[in-house]
């Protein structure tokens, strides 16, 4: 055979090859379903330079992000060719998200799972993490937490003042912001230096960024009380339905935005109609505050590269405070909780200089099971207020059933149970019992019209396919005069929020009191086969009016726990979590209209939500509060001040108790609970003391954990590990110890800085943990303004449980500061 024809044979055998090589990973690409991921860079992130004094100009930062997405693209282009693609960000296995540009070095894409290897393997690359996506976690509030007295100087007539949050940026990442609504109104103030009292306009407060324009989201939407808002939704629409009539804006069409910002920083005195009905006027926790709104999350659900991007421009917009009542869907799939990409990105804003509120979670009250990790962020519980709603079943025979439902009165009608009216041959008598089925109850429809029907509630809405507004929707068709919706002894108790109805209602949640109700509708009921005679009757008792108990607050059953964890193994942290407990159950706020994952709130202005979404703008705003009052103070020194004036006891002086997991039953509450109390404005504004890490003790708690290593942090943080490192990662400066393995003894250090205007002596006193002995030295001191002392924290012990026990360090000040420091300390046997 000529050369000429081995040649042509050998390109002949390469081709099909490389065809063979292609087809194969194109066979391969079609199997695999694409996914987000998010690519952390080695290197600091612009903001750690801006905050180690390498700031320049405008042009300067334009040109610096241009050259890192360009970085960004050659990376995932010389990637893709790698694998076969050929192309870059367009092809269908390759397509770049977002360049992270100021707070995290990084960028999020949209790619095969071989591709995301590849990248992890390229030298330019710290780490790859798969999206986990992200879950979504008052009229009253602020009197419970004091507030108009204790904190806002009424400094204007019109109320409000200095202290009131005025000065100070408040960010909020959720579901956007209704801009429409009253409570994001500019609202001008008469101040006391207008000679003529006149009222002055304050100057417009800019962010540094844009106001994004959009469905719902005019022109002019950024009014001064909102100054900047956008939305983020590249990764959202790569894997969710989106609908780009309403979700490509920053406007809210859920309401969950709108609720958590206007807690945070809501105007004051708005009233609160639903219904027809007034339930007061809400207010803000920082009502002069301004917000910089940053949507992440839609009503198909939420990415982690959204979060990651909103977090990012709130970083460079230079927000004081930032409110997180949203978190990953499940654990980090990092190293160690804390360098997820999430951790990583809160950590460069907290270096930065924001004071973050993340809600802990609606896991409660199971153990280890919140959603927030780090020691840089506050991790914010969720308690009861003591307001609650509460209505009544009114029986014929005079006997009254308790229950709850934002329902007006009725008078007195016959009452018929909906499993006695649904047609024999009913497709579903389940769900005609539920009420759902308004053709199954057409059989009867006569003796259902103008009669209070009772509803079970039964497997349907254990697995979500049956609603509460699926009811109203066949009261209304039918006719109703109300409805009653009553626990199955079958399914047991449910667990119930009061609920704004367009008929009539209420709901039972517990199977004694149902039974009551079943007892009496029996003994007045006449079968023949079928109900043939209904001489039972009922009336639905007022339910829109608060009633209120002194024993609040009290940790929410739902409200997520600790310990917290290191990695996912559920290994626990020498980290408390959550930090603090603020209200959230049953929380009158904003809402928007359309309401689209929450129908039977639509058409609201307002609603009433559970949950720790609520509870961390509160203490987003009064950490607002505490920002205007000592502008030089950090995030670190306002979380100190927040942990160390906590409240341990309720209204009635008797120490914080937990729902626990038996509907109606309470425990003493601990530390994984609620951290180190009950939020206090009023003593967060005058600690005495504050317990404050500088940003490098943070790096320094990351080089401390086993699991890392010093390039570990490096290529997380940009910073190398000291020598030496901490000695422990209980040696955070943070105010509180927490030991998850305490073995022998152990001896660790805080620092205490006065920020009163004048010197103290301080006195220290323990309450030890259970088989823990703890000692403080020096036993007193005195320290003068802005001065700082160390103290030597020692733990022995002296009976190894095996679990968690609590105490206390309590420093008490001969001015009458007083800080008290948590103890979570785990005894165990020296092996």
């Amino acid at each position: 055979m000529s050369s000429r024809h081995r040649g042509f044979l050998l390109r002949l055998l390469f081709a099909a090859v490389a065809a063979s090589a292609v087809s194969a990973r194109a066979a391969r690409d079609q199997e695999e379903k694409p996914s987000i991921y998010l690519v952390l860079l080695h290197g600091e992130p612009l903001a750690a330079a801006i905050q180690r004094g390498v700031d320049r100009n405008a042009t300067w930062h334009r040109a610096q992000k241009r050259r890192e997405a360009r970085f960004h693209d050659r990376l995932l282009r010389r990637a893709a060719v790698d694998e076969g693609g050929g192309g870059g960000g367009g092809s269908y296995h390759c397509r770049k998200i977002y360049s992270f540009q100021h707070a995290v070095n990084g960028f999020a894409i949209h790619a095969t799972a071989s591709l995301a290897e590849r990248l992890r393997a390229a030298p330019e690359v710290a780490a790859v993490e798969e999206d986990v996506g992200t879950r979504l976690m008052t009229t009253y509030t602020p009197q419970f937490l004091g507030p108009p007295n204790g904190v806002w100087r009424r400094h204007w007539d019109g109320g409000g003042g200095a202290d009131d949050g005025e000065g100070v940026l408040v960010g909020v990442v959720d579901s956007g912001i209704d801009p429409a609504h009253p409570s994001f109104a500019y609202v001008p103030r008469a101040r006391a230096d207008d000679d003529d009292d006149g009222v002055g306009a304050r100057p417009p407060f800019t962010a540094g960024g844009a106001c994004s324009v959009g469905p719902m989201f005019p022109p002019g939407a950024c009014n001064g009380k909102i100054v900047t808002a956008r939305y983020f939704a590249g990764g959202a629409a790569a894997v969710l339905p989106l609908d780009p009539s309403r979700d490509l804006s920053p406007f809210d069409a859920e309401g969950h935005g709108s609720h958590v910002a206007s807690i945070a920083a809501g105007n004051q005195g708005v009233p609160v109609v639903v219904g027809g009905a007034m339930y007061g006027f809400a207010s803000g926790m920082a009502p002069s505050a301004r917000l910089a709104v940053y949507k992440a999350v839609y009503p198909a659900g939420g990415t982690m590269a959204d979060l990651i991007a909103a977090i990012d421009q709130a970083t460079q917009d230079k927000v004081d405070v930032l409110v997180l009542s949203v978190g990953p869907d499940e654990r980090p799939t990092s190293k160690v909780t804390f360098l997820s990409m999430l951790d990583i990105v809160l950590l460069s804003a907290r270096r930065a200089g924001v004071f973050i509120a993340q809600a802990a979670g609606n896991r409660g009250p199971a153990e280890s099971s919140v959603v927030s990790y780090s020691p840089w962020v506050t991790t914010v519980a969720a308690s009861t207020t003591g307001r609650r709603y509460t209505s009544r079943l009114l029986l014929g025979d005079g006997r009254h059933v308790p229950g709850l439902g934002l329902s007006a009165p009725t008078l007195e009608y016959r009452l018929v149970a909906a499993k006695d009216a649904a047609a024999p041959d009913a497709a579903s008598m389940e769900r005609a019992e539920e009420c759902q089925d308004t053709e199954a109850l057409r059989w009867r429809a006569g003796v259902l019209r103008g009669s209070i029907v009772v509803c079970s509630f039964s497997r349907g809405f254990y697995n979500g396919t049956s609603t509460v507004t699926a009811i109203l929707d066949v009261a209304e068709a039918l006719g109703f005069a109300g409805f009653v919706l009553v626990a199955s002894e079958q399914y047991g108790d449910f667990l119930a929020q009061p609920l704004p109805f367009r008929v009539p209602g209420v709901m039972v949640p517990r199977v004694a009191d149902a039974q009551v109700m079943w007892s009496y509708y029996a003994a007045h009921t006449v079968y023949a086969g079928n109900a043939t005679m209904f001489g039972a009757a009922a009336a639905i008792a007022e339910g829109r009016v608060a009633t209120f108990t002194d024993v609040a607050p009290v940790v929410a059953r739902y409200s997520s726990r600790g310990p917290d964890v290191t990695d996912g193994e559920s290994t626990p942290a020498d980290v408390l979590k959550p930090d603090i407990l603020a209200p959230g159950d049953q929380i009158w706020a904003a809402w928007s209209a359309p309401s689209v994952n929450q129908p039977i709130l639509a058409g609201n202005h307002f609603a009433m939500v559970s949950g720790t979404s609520m509870a961390a703008p509160h203490v987003g705003g009064v950490a607002a509060l505490i920002n205007r009052r000592h502008p030089s103070w950090g995030p670190a020194a306002i979380a100190s001040a927040l942990s160390t004036t906590a409240r341990r006891h309720d209204e009635r002086k008797v120490p914080i108790m937990s729902e626990d997991f038996e509907i109606g039953s309470l425990v003493p509450a601990t530390p994984f609970d609620c951290g180190a109390g009950f939020v206090n404005p009023a003593g967060a504004l005058d600690p005495g003391l504050v317990i404050a890490p500088e940003p490098h003790d943070y790096v320094a708690f990351l080089c401390s954990l086993p699991q890392l290593s010093p390039d570990d942090v490096r290529a997380a943080t940009g910073v190398a590990c000291q020598v030496p490192p901490l000695a422990s990662p209980a040696d955070l400066n943070v105010p509180s110890v927490t030991v998850s393995a305490l073995r022998g003894s152990l001896s660790i250090r805080r620092r205490v800085t006065n920020v009163a205007s004048d010197a103290e002596t301080y006195l220290c006193s323990t309450l030890p943990p259970a088989g823990v002995e703890v000692a403080v030295r020096p036993g007193w001191f005195e320290v003068a303004p802005g001065e700082t002392r160390e103290l030597a924290v020692e733990l022995s012990v002296t009976r190894a449980s095996g679990a968690f026990s609590f105490g206390e360090i309590v420093l008490t000040g001969s001015l009458g500061h007083l800080a008290r420091l948590p103890l979570a300390v785990r005894p165990l046997a020296t092996t």
